[in-house]
């Protein structure tokens, strides 16, 4: 799956973003202590990182948007504003 996807996973199942968690899943699947990478390989890490935390909050955005669709056509809540 690669630790990318896995991370996904994880950030999808509701566990808070945070660089460490991340930066140690990377470097366990790849058989290297946690604190092995360091200068521009961190930095590139701290990239994908970043764009992982990106890619998941539109993803929860978007499926919160569905979630309150079907809420609010079953009466449970009613729709929420457009902010912006």
């Amino acid at each position: 799956m690669g630790a990318d996807a896995a991370y996904l996973r994880l950030l999808a199942a509701g566990t808070p973003a945070h660089f460490i968690g991340y930066y140690v899943l990377v470097m366990g699947l790849q058989g290297r202590p946690w604190n092995d990478c360091k200068g521009d390989e961190k930095k590139a890490l701290r990239q994908r990182f970043d764009a992982l935390k990106a890619t998941a909050s539109t993803g929860n955005a978007a499926e919160q948007r569905k979630i309150d669709a079907i809420l609010d056509q079953i009466g449970v809540i009613e729709k929420r504003r457009r902010e912006g």
